[in-house]
């Protein structure tokens, strides 16, 4: 890690969508145990290519209007910025776990809190990258599925290259529905034998 933390952090404003940065690797950091490992793949990845690496959340303000008629747009905004603000310092400790379990240099990394879905924000940020990192499945993802609709959005809107990454506990979820899919085909493939079984007997 740097000594100084504004030489490592740097909170950006919100830019225009047309606008296209340079040279990175933007990862989406959520705090889920998949974007922790996408977040360690870009840091490393950064590395070895010589550029920052963009970390970006996504957030949303809750739909209040139909409850508190009495917010105004002054208290809205207030609440964005907090919510930005909660969600800079979330990713922040995040990139500092991870840094911190690097065995080489850490590149600098600069925080974006983007308002709006997942997908959108990210295809949107990882416009002119290097690379677009995303874990397998993050929060509110379906257990069931391997690649959360945010990894499969990415993947098939981005304009850069799109690097999935699975964390240990997804492979291990993996590992478990192939299992588990192996004994269902034991079982009806027993089933099997067993009704062939009886009708040869019946025949009989």
């Amino acid at each position: 890690m740097h000594d100084e933390e504004e030489a490592l952090y740097v909170d950006r404003p919100p830019v225009e969508e047309e606008a296209v940065r340079g040279h990175r690797v933007v990862v989406a950091v959520d705090g889920s145990a998949g974007s922790t490992a996408a977040l360690r793949f870009a840091l490393e990845d950064a590395a070895r290519r010589g550029v920052p690496v963009e970390a970006v959340i996504a957030y949303r303000v809750p739909e209040m209007r139909g409850d508190y008629t009495d917010i105004g747009t002054a208290e809205d905004q207030r609440l964005s910025d907090t919510l930005r603000r909660q969600s800079v310092d979330k990713v922040r400790a995040v990139v500092d776990e991870a840094a911190r379990g690097l065995a080489g240099a850490v590149p600098d990394v600069q925080i974006r809190a983007a308002l709006g879905s997942p997908a959108d924000v990210l295809v949107r940020e990882s416009h002119g990258a290097d690379l677009l990192v995303v874990g397998s499945r993050g929060h509110g993802g379906f257990h069931s599925m391997l690649l959360g609709s945010t990894s499969i959005q990415c993947a098939t809107h981005a304009t850069c290259p799109v690097t999935v990454v699975h964390s240990p506990e997804t492979r291990r979820h993996r590992l478990r529905l192939h299992r588990e899919r192996q004994d269902q085909r034991a079982d009806q493939r027993g089933d099997q034998r067993q009704d062939a079984t009886q009708m040869a007997g019946d025949g009989r």
